[in-house]
């Protein structure tokens, strides 16, 4: 495992020399627009592991993507190696369906400490609720990116982490009607405390969400990239592209339904991911919580 090999594969050509927040900021952006946030290996027929050399070698060396597990297990060896103070905090994902967090640890995020101050930094959570910077950790207080304004509330030693949205736009009103584009308000994210956590901890969460037919990730095979202005995300046959802010306070959203021969050339061209097996893609519905 090479720190310089590591930046090779996300384009970045700054110095690290100066551990400051610019550096984390631009450290974490080159990753998140070079490394898709994805679990394409489930519908490949191949297994998610959890340990570090194997995130490397498949993110790195064979320039995949992705998940939580994945992702930030790889962006903390990288924050550390170049010398931040680097903690890994679990959380329970929100699930929209249901009006409700995970009942059980599901999401790996970064607590980097910086100047006496605690910073959230999560490379891996992919599609719109993707935060662009690191976020401090101070509770009821808006923080602005690109993508939106998140923010952090704080009850009894529980963080909560949320995003405003923008109204979505497109100029396709059928892709409107039949896709459901979500209106401006507040979404929840995820909830966490900080407690530190040891990444042997996720293990039972890193075989249950690959396995339990009631996981996203096996109803669902997920690629997502962000961009300069926004994001690109191919879930099942229905490849997205998303420009943030794109007038009046609005995003501009633009969905295509992929044929089956269109997947492969897509996720070359798209997310620059070629596949060792053949994907099987899928896109249904969860129909039972996971527990």
């Amino acid at each position: 495992m090479d720190i310089k090999e590591y930046f090779a594969r996300t384009s970045y050509q700054g110095s690290y020399n100066k551990l400051d927040l610019a550096t984390l900021t631009d450290i974490l952006q080159h990753h998140i627009r070079a490394v898709p946030f994805e679990n394409l290996s489930i519908h490949c027929g191949e297994c998610v592991e959890l340990d570090l050399e194997a995130a490397y070698n498949k993110i790195v060396r064979k320039k995949r993507g992705g998940w939580c597990m994945e992702n930030n297990h790889l962006l903390s060896w990288v924050l550390k190696t170049v010398g931040y103070d680097v903690t890994l905090l679990g959380a329970k994902v929100y699930v929209p369906e249901y009006d409700m967090y995970a009942p059980a640890m599901d999401h790996l995020l970064l607590k980097v400490v910086l100047g006496g101050k605690s910073y959230i930094v999560d490379g891996a959570f992919g599609m719109a609720c993707q935060m662009w910077e690191p976020m401090e950790l101070i509770s009821g207080t808006d923080q602005p990116q690109t993508p939106g304004i998140f923010r952090f509330l704080e009850k009894s030693g529980v963080w909560y982490l949320e995003k405003v949205k923008r109204k979505q736009y497109t100029p396709d009103q059928s892709v409107s009607a039949s896709h459901n584009l979500e209106e401006e308000g507040c979404r929840p994210i995820y909830l966490f405390t900080l407690q530190p956590r040891d990444i042997e901890e996720f293990r039972a969460c890193n075989t249950r969400l690959q396995t339990k037919q009631a996981s996203l990730f096996v109803s669902k095979s997920i690629c997502s990239l962000q961009t300069t202005n926004g994001i690109r995300a191919l879930v099942g046959w229905k490849f997205t592209e998303m420009k943030y802010n794109y007038k009046d306070n609005m995003d501009l959203v633009e969905i295509r339904i992929l044929a089956d021969e269109e997947i492969e050339k897509t996720l070359k061209e798209k997310f620059s991911i070629t596949l060792d097996n053949k994907l099987v893609p899928i896109n249904r519905s969860r129909q039972t919580i996971l527990v």
